[in-house]
């Protein structure tokens, strides 16, 4: 396999010297051994994927009468002085998903090999067969529990399947919860039986997914892991303090069918109450309904149930927070969140879907059902957050740029925009609204039309104006 030599400029070069170590970034010398850097590719491939600059090294230099180390592009004369690492790095990967390497050569300079590793969807032993993840900018060796907890992160394994001991099975066959479910789905078969037969009863013992599913009170038997909190906070700050709450936090509990429902209406109920000033008074703060519904809904069935907390809800004066506990699962990132899927409770997900009016109607597609609402109303989208031990959703009460501004913002870096383009980037809900918005500009002088430019291919271009 051919890898790519780029070349970089001088600033490129000084900025990788001053890299820092941390939980994406690592710096090595080629004096390691390639099983040794294999600790390191583990290490970030079971976190959150990463970079590895191999070829920087560290020399110790005299600085105003100190000893301080000083990196220093080391490097490989010719690629295939990297053969080993190379060979050595791919082995560990037994799925479609492998490392990317590139060479980077600067000047008259050695080659660096640049690797990223992604963040994967299989657990990645190291050489020496053990596991290893990143924290900040160490690679730590996992024990049987670090292990297990990789696994639920990747959703490998799921906490949803584990039984609970100490339980009476009762606790979900004779619920409200799962009779009323049964006969608004007509199954004539026996509670114990469906329940077995869906993997929610095993070895005569109930599990997390069944309690969560089909318990009457969830929180009585798994307490702080499976229940809402809602907060007001008067304020725009960056986070919520005690004085500046509304009210006292509200509690949602019961299954968690339920509880979506609740917290959905609960939360836009106080985000109406919220006034809001502009040119013509007080006014309610407006988010979509379907951006709070699928956000929440996103929240409860794919948060970790196997953390000790719930899920929060911040209501601020301009956004609101929905904090879920866990990371995001296998390959996820908030990077590729909106085109990959990965189920981390898929038990619960399936079996959630057979309740009358489901709330993950269209199941893969929440998140961008919650974008597409918010373009729809002309706010911006929601921004997403992953932080060590939680995934962090924040819709934001902000207007986006106008179409007027929009348009000129392309045509400051580009020749030219066609129609099809102005329409696709500006989300007009009418002809009238884009004509209106093209016609304004055009009066203004602010762009034309091309002359040459007509049907699909109609396109303007922004007027110079002398200075």
């Amino acid at each position: 396999m051919s890898i790519k030599t780029r070349n970089v400029m001088y600033k490129e070069y000084v900025k990788i010297l001053e890299f820092k170590e941390n939980h994406f970034l690592d710096l090595k010398a080629i004096e390691i051994k390639p099983a040794k850097l294999t600790q390191t590719i583990s290490a970030l491939a079971n976190a959150d994927g990463g970079e590895v600059y191999l070829g920087i090294a560290e020399k110790t230099i005299l600085e105003n009468g100190r000893q301080e180390k000083q990196p220093f592009w080391e490097g490989f004369k010719k690629q295939e002085d990297a053969n080993d690492f190379i060979r050595t790095i791919d082995d560990l990967f037994r799925t479609e998903q492998r490392c990317s390497y590139e060479f980077l050569l600067f000047s008259s300079k050695n080659l660096i090999l640049h690797i990223e590793i992604p963040k994967t969807k299989t657990l990645i032993h190291a050489s020496d067969q053990e596991v290893y993840l990143r924290r900040n900018a160490e690679n730590k060796r996992q024990n049987e529990q670090g292990i297990i907890r990789i696994l639920y992160d990747k959703g490998i394994e799921s906490f949803e399947n584990q039984t609970l001991s100490n339980i009476e099975i009762e606790e979900i066959t004779n619920s409200n919860i799962i009779l009323n479910f049964l006969r608004e789905n007509n199954v004539e078969s026996e509670p114990l039986k469906w329940l077995r037969k869906q993997n929610l009863i095993r070895k005569d013992l109930p599990t997390v997914c069944g309690i969560l599913l089909f318990s009457d009170l969830p929180q009585a038997i798994i307490p702080k892991n499976c229940g809402i909190k809602i907060y007001r906070y008067k304020t725009r700050n960056t986070e919520g303090f005690r004085e500046s709450l509304a009210f006292d936090p509200i509690t949602i509990e019961g299954d968690i069918y339920g509880q979506i429902k609740v917290a959905v209406e609960k939360t836009k109920d106080i985000v109406e109450s919220i006034p809001r000033l502009d040119d013509c008074g007080l006014e309610k703060i407006n988010y979509p309904t379907e951006t709070l519904h699928e956000i929440i809904t996103n929240a409860v069935l794919h948060r970790d149930y196997s953390f000790a907390d719930d899920i929060h809800i911040r209501v601020f004066d301009n956004r609101i927070e929905v904090e879920s506990p866990g990371t995001l699962p296998g390959h996820i990132t908030v990077k590729n969140i909106l085109e990959e899927r990965c189920s981390r409770n898929g038990n619960l997900v399936r079996l959630i879907n057979k309740f009358p009016s489901p709330p993950n109607k269209d199941i893969g597609e929440g998140l961008n059902t919650a974008f597409r609402a918010m373009k729809m109303l002309g706010l911006k989208p929601p921004r997403m957050e992953q932080k060590s031990n939680s995934f962090i959703v924040d819709i934001r009460h902000e207007a986006l740029a106008s179409s007027e501004e929009i348009i000129l913002d392309y045509l400051d870096k580009h020749e030219k925009i066609i129609v099809g383009k102005i329409k696709s980037i500006c989300h007009f809900k009418s002809d009238y609204d884009y004509q209106k918005t093209i016609k304004g500009l055009v009066t203004r002088g602010l762009i034309s039309h091309l002359p040459n430019a007509k049907g699909k291919n109609s396109a303007y271009h922004k007027v110079k104006t002398l200075s």
